[in-house]
């Protein structure tokens, strides 16, 4: 059940969603959904009964970004504002031992497409798309969106998306691996519902992991790369999960993992 004012929250066969609750304000983010984020982002991470979090939201798109009608919201620039109030959020996402799935529908904007790429996968319903509009508001790109438009697009395209204020359809984030699936509108959520339940039954540790070893390819050396596997294969092969998983394939069983 939620007890938050901006989000829906619950966890189900050990998936917690987070659910953008917004609807007439196009789920636009304002402070108190800012603050509500980041007590679910601490709230999923801290349970371990929740293996997998799905982002999504109500309404008919996901979120038109920041709520401009709130301006500053109390700070004094902008910049404090993302530092202290969307940075925590981004970070919280990126950095927890659990897969993040946001499932996007509609329109999804600003740095609200931010917050959704910096979930480790994505599904987008056919229709959908990421909207680009700083430009167009005199504003750079922020909620990471140059950094992970740029490693999905390149520079030039990624560029041209930012100064055309553009729209990103669904098939061409699919195309550049900006997500992983593209579902018909109609089955958005319960595609997003089975993917995130096969995930759950995976094995915690190699999901944590395996995160923490992918997040830093890119500002890491391969020889750093290397090192980082081996320490934390380590953490892995040692552990229950795996030593019951290899007894389990040698028996032409099914695994059950546990996260120790």
């Amino acid at each position: 059940m939620s007890e938050f004012e901006t989000i829906i929250y619950a966890v189900e066969n050990r998936v917690a969603t987070i659910t953008l609750n917004r609807p007439k304000a196009m789920n636009a983010f304002s402070q108190k959904m800012r603050q509500e984020m980041k007590l679910v982002i601490d709230a999923s991470e801290a349970n371990d009964d929740v293996r997998v979090v799905v982002l999504r939201a109500e309404g008919k798109g996901f979120t038109s970004g920041t709520d401009l009608s709130e301006g500053l919201a109390g700070f004094e620039t902008i910049e404090d504002q993302i530092i202290e109030e969307y940075k925590p959020v981004i970070m919280g996402i990126a950095e927890s031992s659990k897969p993040y799935i946001a499932s996007i529908h509609g329109a999804c904007a600003g740095v609200g497409a931010g917050i959704a790429l910096s979930c480790d996968l994505a599904i987008m319903a056919e229709g959908s798309f990421l909207y680009v509009p700083f430009a167009g508001l005199s504003l750079v790109p922020d909620g990471g969106m140059s950094h992970y438009l740029v490693e999905a697009m390149g520079y030039k395209r990624a560029y041209q998306a930012f100064l055309e204020a553009g729209r990103i359809q669904a098939e061409e984030c699919l195309r550049y691996g900006i997500v992983n699936k593209v579902t018909e509108a109609d089955q958005l959520i319960e595609a997003t519902k089975a993917w995130a339940e096969t995930l759950s039954e995976g094995a915690p540790l190699a999901q944590k992991y395996g995160k923490q070893i992918m997040r830093q390819v890119h500002t890491s050396s391969f020889e750093e790369t290397l090192a980082r596997e081996a320490n934390l294969q380590n953490n892995c092969s040692a552990s229950q999960d795996s030593q019951g998983a290899i007894m389990a394939f040698f028996e032409k069983k099914k695994p059950v993992f546990v996260g120790k």
